[in-house]
């Protein structure tokens, strides 16, 4: 299966269609939105279901084949915010606050992007190790740190690490990740199988409705990119490619399979649009939203879903092809 067909089967899934819809139902400026408390009961059902579904895979899984990926995912972490704080310097004249902020947001991770991954992958028969909600969790939390302190360098003031750390590991993503991970390794399968219906066959479906309300959101950020400037569009598409390609060579050196490192690649290329944002606005007030947001949920996360997913696999096939 080539590019072409991959990237057409992604573009014609049934959680990308949603996404269109809703990036259509901002355009001609319609009144639908999902209610608030609706929106975030599904938040809340996807964060706990992935972290539930990793954690019962990393309770089948032996140390030897979670540690190194594990250690792996870290350095990525710490890497990648560092290649978007000095890559930023040359793509657009940003203050060294926001471009902090930005590399806060694109060291961090998107869980929906993830998800769309894997329901995708997983949809045209390729395997992803379900450990790999725990590289997410891993992920999350290095990036907006090394963004925070990075950022720093350009404040006239003390940053609140108490209080941002604070933020970052009881905020409503890391939570219920960390959560759920915990009651999936507990649980253990058998415990699963109880909940699995729910968690698994209504996980699609779920997700289908999530995007739509996305896809809304960032169709009315849309228009701020006549503001943010042709420099944050580049680095909004081109910055995710490179961060992803290094995610799935690390996926392939760390052992992971085909679709693991494609996914590797995926969150790599992720930016942060609930956790960095929330960690951002306490630590980083002086930061722009205009900038951080619109790049993150206005420009990579729709060139993600749409194009990232099939270009990482592709990229995953080569990889594996060339003997990694």
């Amino acid at each position: 299966m080539d590019i072409l067909s991959v990237a057409v089967q992604n573009l014609t899934s049934a959680p990308v269609l949603a996404f269109a819809l809703g990036l259509l139902a901002a355009a001609v400026k319609t009144d639908l939105r999902l209610p608030e408390p609706i929106y975030q009961a599904i938040s809340i059902y996807l964060l706990l279901g992935i972290g539930i579904k990793g954690g019962v895979a990393l309770s089948n899984a032996e140390f030897s084949e979670v540690g190194i990926p594990i250690l792996a995912t870290l350095i990525l972490g710490v890497t990648i915010p560092v290649l978007a704080f000095f890559i930023l310097k040359f793509m657009k004249k940003l203050s060294v606050i926001d471009r902090g902020a930005l590399a806060a947001h694109y060291g961090s991770t998107s869980l929906v992007t993830f998800t769309a991954a894997i329901i995708f992958y997983e949809s045209i028969s390729i395997s992803v190790e379900g450990y790999l909600t725990t590289l997410l969790a891993i992920l999350e939390i290095p990036g907006i740190i090394v963004g925070l302190m990075l950022a720093s360098r350009g404040l006239r003031r003390e940053v609140s690490w108490g209080e941002s750390l604070r933020e970052i590991l009881t905020g409503r993503s890391i939570f219920l990740l960390a959560g759920g991970l915990a009651i999936g390794f507990l649980t253990k399968s058998t415990g699963f199988a109880r909940i699995e219906d729910f968690f698994v066959v209504l996980f699609p479906g779920v997700l289908t409705l999530f995007l739509l309300e996305l896809g809304i959101v960032a169709g009315r950020r849309l228009s701020d990119l006549k503001s943010a400037g042709f420099g944050l569009v580049i680095f909004g598409i081109g910055f995710p490619l490179l961060a992803g390609t290094l995610g799935v060579l690390t996926g392939h050196l760390s052992g992971l399979s085909l679709g693991g490192a494609a996914t590797l690649g995926v969150l790599s290329a992720s930016a942060s649009y609930i956790a960095a944002p929330a960690a951002v606005r306490l630590a980083l007030p002086e930061a722009s939203p205009g900038i951080y947001l619109t790049a993150s949920l206005g420009i990579t996360f729709p060139f993600n879903l749409t194009l990232g997913i099939p270009i990482m696999l592709e990229l995953s096939r080569f990889l594996e092809s060339a003997g990694l």
